[in-house]
């Protein structure tokens, strides 16, 4: 189940006057409770000074499937090909997409090992985003206070423990977002 709210800043700039590049900031994290078990993800994106959240829950999976799909559904929500910053604390998410997807790819979805990648489903569909958007990763530690991370991981929380019940109000806007 997804659940998408809206939040809007106090200033929001004007996209019919704003001319800067269409670079969509995207703040993404997973989790799981007890890995393996029932798990949920979490994304925030940011576009010209509006934002948007997104999660949802899944039973019987992992953190690091959390940790893609929450990248995987931010990715999907843009309606048109974008740059993105995208911003996740898991070293799994960035090394794969940046390095090691390459040997997988060269070697049929296996690893160094001669073993089927896991999770090859949504690092393919991951590739398949980032061929359509322009996207550079970037780690950031959890829990350490980066404001954006916290927030994420708090809703990635709070859709575990409501198993993706969360009243997320009126549907969210996606079409102010790119």
């Amino acid at each position: 189940m997804t659940q998408i709210s809206s939040e809007k800043p106090e200033a929001v700039s004007d996209p019919l006057v704003d001319s800067s590049p269409a670079v969509v900031e995207l703040y993404t994290d997973g989790g799981c409770s007890p890995n393996p078990g029932d798990g949920a993800w979490g994304c925030l994106l940011r576009f010209k000074g509006v934002e948007k959240t997104l999660s949802g829950f899944e039973p019987n999976t992992t953190n690091n499937r959390m940790e893609l799909s929450a990248a995987l559904m931010g990715l999907r929500a843009l309606s048109r090909p974008v740059s993105v910053q995208l911003y996740t604390d898991s070293q799994y998410l960035k090394n794969g997409m940046e390095t090691w997807i390459h040997g997988w790819i060269a070697k049929g979805w296996k690893t160094a090992a001669r073993k089927p990648v896991l999770n090859a489903d949504l690092w393919q569909q991951l590739l398949e985003q980032t061929q359509r958007h322009q996207v550079k990763f970037y780690w950031v530690r959890g829990h350490s206070g980066h404001v954006e991370n916290e927030r994420v991981d708090a809703l990635v929380s709070a859709t575990m423990r409501s198993k993706g019940k969360l009243s997320s109000g009126a549907a969210a806007d996606l079409s102010l977002l790119p």
